[in-house]
């Protein structure tokens, strides 16, 4: 009998976005009646596929424990780290124990409540039998440019072939968790900004499964009126 495939999530949330300009971290902040965290959480929840989902707060965070997803039976709550990858690291190693190697985990923002649970399913469907892994992105619809320090533009970029990188991203826990600590035992620890950079540190190839656009991060405050539009769309 093969072993039956379990999925965790993981949510890095212990930031405190500068860029929100902010009394309170972005992901406490009010969208459609309730906070970007709570709304995130709840669709990963709906999704139905999760063993358990690990989140990664800040030890002081006063907000956290007011949240009413922060008591349900299936969320683990987590010591946030400096970085993000720090605190995905430390959100796996609350998974210690209760994961196996071989099992799949999601990590997702934080700060992308739009996520649908069919784009969820997607990643799931596509990526559950590759040896890697990968990662929801979108396509570049834009022209870029290489500009160096100074501001100049040296070069157009070649768009057809660069994404935009979203989450979740979708690798195995054995797998990641060593790529992740690898990276913060080395010289790169800066250069992991997603968890696919630190697979490709090891060498490895994630794919690429394309997803909604209307998957934003909010960063910036005029993002939260986006993502409002975008939840009222979605019901």
């Amino acid at each position: 009998m093969s072993e039956a495939i379990t999925y965790w999530a993981v949510v890095p949330a212990a930031g405190v976005g500068k860029r929100m300009q902010a009394g309170r971290p972005k992901q406490y902040l009010q969208l459609a009646g309730s906070s970007v965290l709570q709304r995130t959480l709840t669709r990963l929840l709906q999704a139905d596929v999760f063993q358990g989902i690990a989140v990664a707060v800040s030890r002081a965070d006063p907000y956290w424990p007011e949240l009413a997803v922060s008591g349900n039976p299936l969320v683990i709550t987590a010591e946030g780290g400096r970085e993000r990858a720090d605190s995905v690291l430390n959100a796996l190693q609350a998974l210690h124990g209760q994961a196996s190697d071989n099992d799949w985990v999601l990590v997702h923002d934080a700060a992308r409540p739009c996520l649908t649970i069919s784009d969820i399913h997607l990643l799931i469907a596509t990526l559950r039998d590759d040896p890697v892994g990968g990662i929801l992105a979108l396509p570049s619809p834009d022209t870029l440019k290489h500009v160096e320090e100074d501001g100049r533009i040296t070069a157009s970029i070649d768009r057809s072939r660069v994404w935009r990188a979203l989450t979740p991203q979708m690798f195995r826990y054995g797998m990641l968790r060593a790529a992740l600590q690898s990276a913060a035992a080395g010289e790169q620890r800066d250069a992991v900004t997603d968890e696919a950079s630190a697979l490709e540190m090891q060498g490895l190839q994630p794919k690429i499964v394309e997803g909604r656009s209307d998957n934003i991060k909010i960063t910036r405050p005029e993002d939260l009126a986006l993502a409002n539009f975008y939840l009222e769309q979605q019901c």
